[in-house]
Formats: structure tokens, sequence, C-alpha cells
């Protein structure tokens, strides 16, 4: 018997592709803050809570507001991206997900999602995904941002499995420090540059397969 019974899967950038969607909405209020912002400033946004972007994007302009403005920053924010992801669909589906997961669920593993997203469940019910999961952890569920690992140990615990006999999938370096800090196999998806210390990096699901995994051994590598 496999040492791996679970699954929890990051939302944006493994599952989705919303990142983009979080790039624009970011954007637009760099832009109104007159804040340089580009896609590589947008790699420390991933995996981290809306308020720490936000302190993020503000440290990249040395800008100063109060506590009150910041709120309608973030309420802002959140209302430009939620008016993108109000369109998605299942097309948006990232390659390799619906086959990777199909497989975990054919060979009994549990599927959890472990996201810091807020908006998670609409986006997986706009995309046909919601219904592949028997759990879901998102940012209304824990208090700690990635790389704490509470969202992993949460879901780990609401499939009722020890955390060392879970696969994380992620996209964000955080991310995979939470899965480590949890005691998990870390796979990242995505390029190795950004993901250096994951256990395993991927372009996309398209490149692994269950069997791989539920014979993969931490210490080999791979």
């Amino acid at each position: 018997m496999s040492k791996y019974l679970g699954a929890i899967f990051d939302l944006d950038g493994v599952l989705v592709d919303t990142a983009k969607y979080h790039f624009q909405a970011w954007k637009q209020l760099a832009t109104q803050l007159g804040i340089p912002f580009t896609e590589k400033d947008n790699e420390r946004l991933k995996g981290v809570s809306r308020v720490k972007s936000l302190e993020i994007l503000l440290s990249l302009g040395n800008k100063e507001y109060s506590v009150e403005e910041q709120e309608q920053f973030l309420e802002q924010k959140n209302q430009v991206y939620v008016d993108y992801i109000k369109t998605m669909d299942k097309s948006e589906i990232l390659p390799g997900v619906i086959a990777l997961i199909q497989e975990l669920k054919d060979r009994k593993l549990k599927i959890a999602l472990g996201s810091a997203s807020k908006n998670a469940e609409i986006i997986l019910k706009n995309t046909e995904l919601y219904d592949y999961f028997d759990v879901i952890v998102d940012g209304n569920h824990v208090a700690k941002d990635k790389p704490d690992p509470e969202v992993f140990l949460l879901g780990a615990e609401k499939m009722q499995l020890p955390a060392e006999a879970c696969i994380v999938f992620e996209d964000a370096k955080a991310g995979i420090e939470a899965a480590q800090q949890a005691g998990m196999l870390a796979v990242g998806v995505g390029s190795s540059v950004n993901l250096p210390n994951a256990d395993m990096v991927v372009k996309d699901l398209t490149e692994i397969t269950v069997a791989e995994l539920l014979e993969f051994n931490k210490k080999d590598g791979m």
C-alpha cells in the first residue's frame, strides 16, 4: 500500500489560470497609485494573502497609507478580480488537471484544495471542478498565510490523514515551503528556477502520473 493517501492542490496557477487575473487587478491598482509593477514583481505575490500582497505592492513604490485606505485598496482590487473570475469556465482549467485528479480518484486517494484564495469556491464552481474535491480549505478557513503550513495541515486533518501521507501541488515558493514544513511531498508546478526547493518540479500536470508520484522517494530526487 502506498504511503501517499491524499493530494492537496493549490488553486491559482495549479488548477486554473487565475494568475493572469490577479496580475491584471494588482496592475490596475499599482498604476492608479503610481507604482511600477511587472510580471516579475507579481511572482512575489503568488501564494500569499491579499493583505501581504498589498504590503509587497506598496513596498515596491515606498508608499504608505492608512489602514482605512489600505482596506479600500484591498476591496477595490478584489472587486476587479471577482469581475474577471465571474466569466471563467472549464476552458480555463490548466493542462493535465482533470486526468490527474481522475487518476487520483480511481486509486482511491482523497483530494483537497489548500488555497489562500477567498474566492476559491466560485472559481471551482464556475470551472466545474468543485465536485471533484473531498475537502476545501481556503482563505476563509485559516488565519495564517503560507509559508505557514496551517492550510495544508487543516486539509490533511479534514481528510483524516496524517500529514506525511499527503502530496501537495504548488506553483509558489511560499506554498512549497508550507508543504515541506507540514512534512508533505511538495510538487512544484512551473519553473525550477522559481521553485528550487520543491521535491520535484513539473512544467504542468501533464508531466506527472499518479503511478510516478506513488513510487517517488523524497531522498532519491527526480
